[in-house]
């Protein structure tokens, strides 16, 4: 049984980690383990695997399984692990959460399954999901309906953390969603309902707005996880303008990595640059860089080294 439990009042910086690959495509377990510590020397509060940008769906039961098990024990308590579970199949889903908290997981990160359509629906598909799992799994509502085409709306939001304890955390990655943040915690404070927290996505590209509105951190997968914890740590601390200037200094690849469909193969490029993982092979179905994106993604980590220099 893990010895940290995710719950509310998880704050910081909860990096996606990436799933490497080697060039044939195969399982890296040796650059998912320096992966890890790579994350824990740069100071990241905790890690969520199998994430969307981790490539879960491309992925067999089994090597999902591998690759949690790996991670879990090279971690080693070190850090809280957040597990992604999202399947369209419910059986898979508990059978794989079952396994993630086995072996130490902290909780379980969940979306809603695609293309629900109706808040009736979205509804329902959680009741379920929470009565297959317990009431003892810490999960954390992924609302990224970019790619699940589920939207929830702030009332139901509320609705599911009022009647689930076990609902502790909302990854909150809406595009565009400032206002729906600002709704999340004003209407708790109205309702006095229970105050989860809420780390956030979209490859951090609105993080110091976001961190203004009351998010507690962020959930995501950015190259440089060190600019994601200056950030918030000094977001934390007051120095809002200090912390918008760190964030400034990175912002050409923060948007460059933000392509959709793209982005992952930058990211694992700049990972394997940094000389964490072996290889930056996103398994096929997957994007590939071309000679031009190799020269243009040198010359914007170059730009951004003399941001950091002028700082």
């Amino acid at each position: 049984m893990p010895t940290q439990r995710l719950d509310e009042s998880a704050a910081g910086v909860y990096i996606i980690s990436a799933t490497p690959f080697a060039e044939d495509g195969s399982l890296d377990l040796a650059s998912a383990e320096r992966l890890v510590d790579f994350y824990v020397d740069n100071g990241v509060t905790g890690i969520t695997i199998l994430g969307m940008m981790g490539e879960a769906p491309k992925l067999a039961p089994d090597e999902s399984e591998r690759f949690l098990s790996r991670v879990l024990e090279h971690v080693d308590d070190r850090l809280p692990v957040i597990v992604g579970v999202s399947n369209a199949g419910l059986d898979n889903l508990v059978r794989l959460s079952m396994a993630s908290m086995e072996r130490g997981a902290a909780g379980v990160m969940i979306a809603p399954a695609a293309g629900l359509g109706t808040e009736e629906k979205v509804y329902r598909y959680f009741q379920q999901v929470f009565a297959a799992l317990g009431p003892d799994i810490p999960v954390c509502y992924q609302d990224y309906p970019f790619s699940t085409r589920s939207e929830i709306s702030v009332p139901l939001f509320n609705r599911l953390v009022r009647e689930f304890d076990q609902l502790v955390m909302l990854k909150h990655e809406e595009w565009p969603g400032l206002g729906k943040l600002s709704r999340v915690r004003e209407s708790a404070e109205e309702e006095d309902l229970r105050r989860v927290s809420v780390l956030v996505g979209n490859g951090g590209l609105y993080l110091p707005q976001e961190l203004a509105r009351g998010a507690d951190g962020a959930m995501t997968g950015f190259a440089y996880p060190e600019m994601l914890v200056e950030v918030v740590e000094r977001h934390r601390q007051g120095d809002v303008d200090g912390a918008e200037d760190m964030f400034d200094a990175y912002l050409p690849l923060v948007r460059h990595e933000q392509q959709p469909g793209f982005g992952l193969a930058l990211r694992k490029e700049v990972l394997y640059r940094r000389g964490v993982i072996a290889s930056p092979t996103v398994r096929a179905p997957g994007p590939a860089l071309t000679t031009t994106d190799h020269e243009e993604l040198t010359r914007l980590i170059a730009r951004v080294e003399r941001n950091l220099e002028a700082l």
